[in-house]
């Protein structure tokens, strides 16, 4: 079996009660089949209790007023501190460690949505290098598991990681240029022409390219108006995701009311201040543009090749771009907040409360694809428009 993991992989170590955002709280822990089997079996007083805080039916822990059953007033794991870590359920002993499997080959990352590591995530300052290496164990086969197009997907990834990467290109333009290939991989295998991914491959990245895509987004740019129409509508698409944790509604509320409620002028003017102050315009790009290039990189090298099972290739690409526009809208709203100053741990907070309400759920990853596919803002064409939007 062959592994690959982002070179910061082993960095992760759980604070435990120091964690800020405790992750046995604000989502159902689900327990594999073979702890269940354990957990029914396990005597005494401590095994009566672990069978009755089990919602059996739903194959998780019990929660009570949001936080799992298990989980003490000292924010530690009673059933780790009674029973010992050999006692946890494979989403416990494993969290915020995420494996992606596919056909001979086992993907980790790290989850965004524990703040720990968000922080090794977004606080890695060099480009990411992804770590290969194999064992012993026999690759499992996957039935109808379309090799070709899987093939496909990992070099075009590959290609996308390293225009993600290239510190030379404007940070705008390499995101733009990975949704157009992502667009064109989509048609190609809407019109069943796999070769037409080969063709897009050979192209992409050229010098000639990038050129023809910075000359088409200065053709079709859009006006501060219509941005400001755009991305109010882009960023209520936060209110349709199934809420995980009570009070993400009531600050979706409020960072719409701080970022919208005075008006376009008002947006447009908190906006290019922010983007002068720390972002895209500022002495800060590179900082900022390390911030984006992260986070552009965490959703493609953990999303983008689960496409082979749904063949939703341009969607991964939109969900990830959509998902690095609302962190940063809600970065500006925090920012205006705090007198406008924006520190990277409030920044690694948004990206692991928006990550948070995001992955975990299946609901939610489903649901922002079809808005992805549907969404008239979010098309490749307009949304090319709202990434090189002019910082004035």
């Amino acid at each position: 079996m062959e592994y690959r993991i982002p070179h910061y992989f082993e960095q992760f170590r759980c604070v435990a009660a120091e964690c800020e955002d405790t992750c046995c709280a604000g989502w159902a822990i689900m327990i594999d089949d073979a702890s269940l089997e354990r957990y029914e079996k396990l005597e005494g007083a401590f095994g009566e209790r672990l069978r009755n805080s089990i919602d059996w039916k739903e194959g998780s822990f019990c929660q009570y007023n949001k936080r799992c059953a298990f989980l003490n007033e000292q924010n530690l794991c009673d059933l780790h501190l009674e029973a010992g870590e050999d006692m946890l359920c494979d989403t416990c002993k494993n969290y915020p460690r995420h494996m992606e499997e596919f056909e001979g080959l086992r993907e980790g990352s790290l989850s965004l949505s524990c703040i720990e590591a968000a922080k090794i995530i977004l606080g890695c300052k060099e480009p990411v290098e992804f770590l290969k290496m194999e064992d012993d164990i026999e690759d499992e086969e996957y039935e109808e598991f379309d090799y070709l197009l899987f093939t496909k997907l990992m070099d075009a990834r590959e290609k996308m990681l390293q225009m993600m990467q290239r510190r030379d290109v404007d940070i705008m333009v390499r995101i733009g240029m990975v949704l157009r290939l992502a667009e064109q991989m989509q048609k190609a295998v809407d019109d069943n022409q796999m070769f037409m991914i080969d063709d897009a491959l050979e192209a992409f990245g050229k010098m000639d390219e990038l050129i023809d895509f910075q000359q088409e987004s200065e053709q079709n740019a859009i006006g501060e108006n219509e941005y400001c129409s755009h991305m109010r509508k882009i960023f209520r698409t936060l209110y349709k995701l199934e809420v995980l944790k009570a009070d993400w509604p009531e600050l979706v509320k409020h960072a719409e009311v701080v970022l919208y409620a005075e008006g376009q002028r008002a947006y447009e003017d908190k906006r290019q201040r922010f983007h002068k102050s720390i972002g895209l315009k500022s002495s800060n790009y590179d900082i900022w543009a390390c911030w984006m290039e992260q986070l552009v990189v965490y959703f493609i090298f953990t999303y983008f090749c689960g496409a082979v099972y749904d063949e939703e290739i341009l969607a991964k690409i939109q969900t990830a771009i959509l998902a690095t526009i609302l962190i940063t809208e809600l970065s500006i709203a925090k920012w205006s907040e705090d007198g406008e100053d924006l520190s990277f741990e409030g920044f690694v907070d948004i990206a692991h409360r928006v990550s948070r309400e995001l992955e975990h759920s299946d609901v939610n990853l489903l649901r922002v694809e079809k808005i992805c596919r549907q969404m008239a803002q979010l098309q490749p064409k307009e949304l090319q428009r709202v990434l090189y939007y002019p910082q004035k």
